[in-house]
């Protein structure tokens, strides 16, 4: 009897005491929002100061990169940004796509520099991305252009796009960004003049790396090498046949 009364005192005493602790807080969600169409003014210093570190004349070792492809756009790859263009697809899902990497020498402030241009059935983007070599606070610099897919990619590349997006990856930190902005339907348009001197200065780098990488002759080149799945250029793949034994 004495030892079901101590097993009882003994479960009444852990309930109790679990009672009486405080229910855990939820854990809290931190979410960075991004003023991308209006950036303060120590984002635009930043945002100053990373596009002037960026080589006029680079120096490039002997390696490179060339690539090109065709991918879906629920699965594409990183550099390919969601809305960019299509070279002659009939599938509006698809993007195709170049991209060219070239190596800094070893005393830049950055390692790579990656251009990619890409074309769906809407729009085409180009994009160039620069990777800072040993990354403490700046990741990487990427500026962007786009246009509509109805001029072609030789006409984007001769009419020199001003570039529409900018962005800085920080390390731990969120990313600095300075976009073109349209005001919504029925509100008077947004001023952003104050960022003219920054979107003009990206624009010079694009175009200087536009010229640098040999875009203007490159690009077009590569998209004409890739053949649409539908096309009729597009060749079956061949069955294998049985080896033919020689006749004694």
């Amino acid at each position: 009897m004495l030892r079901k009364l101590a097993t009882l005192a003994l479960l009444s005493g852990t309930y109790l005491a679990a009672a009486q602790q405080p229910a855990q807080a939820p854990p809290k969600v931190k979410v960075n929002v991004l003023n991308v169409c209006s950036p303060s003014t120590e984002e635009q210093q930043q945002i100053a100061s990373a596009l002037g570190k960026i080589p006029k004349q680079p120096v490039f070792n002997q390696d490179f990169e060339v690539d090109r492809g065709q991918s879906s756009l629920e699965e594409s790859p990183d550099f390919l940004q969601p809305g960019s263009g299509t070279h002659g697809s009939p599938d509006s899902g698809l993007a195709t796509w170049v991209r060219v990497r070239r190596e800094f020498g070893v005393q830049a402030l950055f390692s790579t520099v990656q251009y990619s241009f890409s074309v769906d059935s809407k729009s085409m983007v180009e994009t160039v991305v620069f990777h800072v070599r040993d990354p403490k606070d700046l990741l990487e610099v990427s500026i962007e252009d786009s246009a509509s897919a109805v001029t072609g990619a030789e006409a984007m590349l001769e009419a020199n796009t001003p570039a529409n997006h900018i962005k800085l990856a920080r390390f731990g930190k969120p990313s600095v960004v300075l976009a073109r902005c349209s005001a919504p339907e029925g509100a008077p348009p947004m001023d952003q003049s104050a960022y003219e001197p920054l979107f003009r200065s990206a624009s010079e780098v694009l175009a200087n790396y536009r010229h640098v990488l040999e875009a203007r002759r490159l690009i077009p080149e590569e998209l004409a090498r890739i053949v649409p799945p539908h096309s009729p250029e597009a060749k079956p793949a061949s069955k294998l046949r049985k080896p033919v034994r020689p006749q004694k």
